[in-house]
């Protein structure tokens, strides 16, 4: 953890969230990784730009 910053998702509450959606094991394993990193890149941008979602200079 970092302050002011985004490293990551906590995959197993992402996996269990797509358990319970009954999305399957397989997509999961394909997907959230990909999904995750784009996330954490743009959110890390809009840290760096804007002081975090939400905030406007």
């Amino acid at each position: 953890m970092l302050p002011g910053a985004v490293i990551g998702w906590d995959l197993t509450a992402a996996l269990a969230l797509g358990n319970a959606l009954g999305v399957p094991p397989l997509a999961m394993a394909e997907l959230l990784p990909v999904i995750e990193a784009v996330m954490v890149r743009k959110l890390s941008e809009e840290l760096t730009v804007n002081g975090g979602p939400g905030v406007r200079s």
